[in-house]
């Protein structure tokens, strides 16, 4: 019981002030606006982004999954990608 008493006193006093001193409210309102997005954006990355990496332990060579015809970057102009045959045979020698 005196546990809900002070939640419900902390906020009417967030309330109280916010509405009396009402120039907050734009500034809550942008901070909820970037907060929201940052953390969208960290998911974003985090599930979707192949160079972001949780554990290094069971994948120590990510770059090795990655698809080269597929671009990485944002914007890519102009890409085209062939193996080279070179590469190739080092990378199969030293799997």
């Amino acid at each position: 019981m005196p546990q809900e008493h002070v939640k419900n006193t902390q906020k009417t006093i967030l309330i109280r002030l916010v509405l009396c001193v009402f120039q907050l409210i734009p500034l809550i309102g942008f901070m909820a606006f970037a907060a929201t997005g940052a953390t969208t954006a960290s998911l974003y990355f985090l599930f979707t982004k192949p160079d972001v990496i949780l554990n290094k332990s069971s994948n120590p060579e990510p770059w090795e999954r990655l698809d080269p015809s597929k671009p990485q970057k944002l914007i890519t102009i102009n890409q085209e990608w062939k193996p080279v045959k070179e590469l190739e045979i080092v990378r199969s020698l030293t799997k």
